[in-house]
C-alpha cells in the first residue's frame, strides 16, 4: 500500500544508511507535488532511472509558499500522491521551508530538479542554497527533460470555483 512507503524524514535517513551501505545509488527529488500531473509522473520517472532508490520529500504545509488558498491538498494526502507512483520508494514529509535541512540529512547522490532550474540565470536563491549543498556534501544535482507543466497554473486556470459558481 502507497501509505507504507510514506516514513518519518528521520527514518528515512536511517533507512537509506543501509541502502547506501548496499551500494545503491540514491536519487532524491523535493517538493510541493500539490497535484500531481503527467509532468511530475515523468519527472520522477526520469529521476529514478538515475539511480536505485528515489525517495520524494514533500513540503510541510507551513511552508508552502505557491499564494492564496495553497497547499489545494493537506501535506498527508500530497505525501500520498508520490507514493502511489512505482517508481517512488519513499516519502516524507520535510518540516524546513526549504529542502536544505533534508538534503543534509538525507546526503543523496543524485538531487534532481526539472529543467526549468538547469539554467543558472534561472535558479531561485532557494535553489542555488540547495544546489550548492549538495556538491558540498559530495553529491550532484541533475536535471530531468520532461514535459514542464505549472500546478499551480492548472489549479488557478481549471480548478478553482468561479465567482459566479458555487462551490459543491
Amino acid at each position: 500500500m502507497s501509505v507504507d512507503k510514506i516514513v518519518p524524514l528521520h527514518e528515512l535517513a536511517r533507512r537509506l544508511e543501509a541502502e547506501r551501505r548496499a551500494g545503491r545509488k540514491i536519487v532524491h527529488c523535493h517538493g510541493c507535488f500539490d497535484l500531481i500531473h503527467i509532468g511530475h509522473i515523468r519527472h520522477l520517472q526520469a529521476a529514478r532511472a538515475m539511480g536505485d532508490v528515489l525517495v520524494v520529500t514533500v513540503t510541510a504545509d507551513a511552508h508552502v509558499a505557491k499564494g492564496e488558498g495553497r497547499p489545494a491538498f493537506a501535506e498527508d494526502l500530497r505525501a500520498e500522491a508520490p507514493a502511489a507512483l512505482v517508481c517512488v520508494d519513499l516519502v516524507a514529509l520535510s518540516p524546513w521551508p526549504t529542502a536544505v535541512e533534508a538534503i543534509r540529512l538525507l546526503r543523496p547522490d543524485f538531487y534532481v530538479k526539472g529543467q526549468v532550474g538547469e539554467a543558472a540565470a534561472r535558479r531561485s536563491p532557494r535553489l542555488q542554497q540547495e544546489i550548492a549543498t549538495v556538491r558540498e556534501l559530495g553529491g550532484d544535482v541533475r536535471f530531468t527533460h520532461e514535459t514542464v507543466f505549472s500546478s499551480t497554473a492548472l489549479l488557478n486556470t481549471h480548478f478553482r470555483a468561479r465567482p459566479d459558481e458555487a462551490p459543491a
